[in-house]
């Protein structure tokens, strides 16, 4: 089970940008692979920091988990952008943002050296991020109720299968960056009053990639993506809510030459039932009974989520009575909690009589049974109501 993000990043709630961005800054230098080499544990936690300051960074991402928590993504679904933040070149990317270009390598002693050495020494990124895409996705109250996975075709950028992604025709027109020696960053010294100063920033040439194309792929013109379709299995959590948003990761766009892929948002919508009425957690259902249904009692049968439920309504039942069906509504997202059904009952007057039947209603409205009473416990309807929904 996930950890809470502000408990990994030891922050309160109520924490400014600034302050989450400073708290991630020191736990993330603390659990930097660098310094704890062969530490899966710190590595673990250097990446979970990441995923946890990458939605508590994201205003939006931070509300959705201020109110749903974890759930807010969906399951298996990530923070919502780079995977949770699991892919360890993607979390090198956002230093740029965080420590600055020179990356760790200044706080770590060495010199500006560009940070983490992945693969040549430098701190290289593969092409640009794809976009992220948006689909609304239309439930019915069965499916939220009970959780469900959609395989949905998604048009979209795809990797390009010719270049794998690259961007070249063949592998021999991809070439060392001859500006940053392969390393996607270029040193700069600099003489001041205080000595030498090294800085780092990412080559102008291969923007930061280590590698150049002399000859594009012919499918994709050198992109590394065409666009295409795939179909995506998402698995929708019970109990969502019309609006809510959840997110896949790396299941948006397609990069650039190899780029990471952006993330795919999923906006829920709530089709309408044709008997039953959502109230958060509950649902609520309208029963029109006739009067001799209501003076002598009845069973009547009700539609439910589920299907259809026997309820009793017990003789002299009044006009505006509200029963509960315990824990026949909706299942809470993040927790444990389920709403009800609440029955509302209206007693039906009937609008066209007979001669016959006026006659005996006229002689039955004479009986001090038929006279309207008030309600022994003096409560009002809207009493009733709140009482029913408490």
């Amino acid at each position: 089970m996930k950890r809470d993000f502000y408990e990994i990043l030891g922050v309160s709630k109520s924490a400014s940008a600034d302050e989450i961005k400073k708290a991630y800054r020191k736990t993330a230098m603390q659990y930097h692979p660098d310094r704890n080499p062969g530490d899966k544990a710190a590595e673990d936690k250097f990446k979970e920091a990441a995923e946890a300051y990458e939605v508590l960074s994201d205003a939006d991402k931070k509300a959705k988990y201020d109110r749903f928590g974890h759930q807010a993504f969906g399951p298996g679904m990530g923070g919502g952008g780079r995977g949770g933040a699991s892919n360890m070149d993607d979390i090198f990317s956002q230093f740029g943002d965080i420590f600055g270009d020179e990356g760790f390598g200044s706080f770590f002693g060495g010199g500006g050296g560009g940070g983490r050495s992945r693969g040549g020494g430098g701190s290289r990124q593969r092409g640009q991020r794809g976009s992220n895409l948006r689909i609304k996705m239309k439930l019915t109250f069965e499916e939220i109720a009970k959780g469900v996975t959609k395989n949905v075709k998604v048009k979209k950028n795809v990797v390009c299968n010719t270049c794998a992604g690259s961007g070249a025709k063949d592998k021999n027109s991809v070439q060392t960056c001859q500006t940053c020696g392969g390393n996607g960053q270029v040193k700069r010294v600099t003489n001041t009053f205080l000595g030498q100063m090294q800085t780092v920033t990412t080559c102008p040439t291969c923007n930061g990639e280590g590698q150049t194309v002399t000859a594009k792929c012919g499918s994709c013109r050198g992109e590394g993506k065409v666009f295409g379709e795939e179909t995506i299995s998402i698995d929708i959590p019970a109990g969502v809510q019309e609006g809510m948003q959840l997110s896949m990761s790396g299941k948006g766009n397609a990069g650039e030459r190899g780029g990471a892929p952006g993330d795919l948002i999923i906006q829920i919508e709530e089709e309408a039932h044709t008997e039953l009425v959502r109230d958060g957690l509950n649902v609520a259902y309208d029963l029109h009974i006739s009067f001799p249904d209501a003076a002598f009692g009845t069973t009547a049968e009700v539609p439910t989520i589920d299907g259809r439920a026997k309820i009793k309504i017990p003789a002299g039942t009044q006009s505006g009575k509200i029963f509960r069906l315990k824990g026949k509504g909706f299942p809470e997202v993040q927790g444990y909690a389920k709403g009800d059904q609440l029955v509302y009952v209206n007693v039906w007057t009937p609008q066209d009589l007979t001669s016959e039947e006026k006659a005996i209603l006229e002689k039955l409205n004479n009986s001090n049974n038929f006279k309207p009473k008030p309600d022994k416990n003096n409560k009002t309807f809207f009493e009733r109501v709140k009482e029913a929904f408490n």
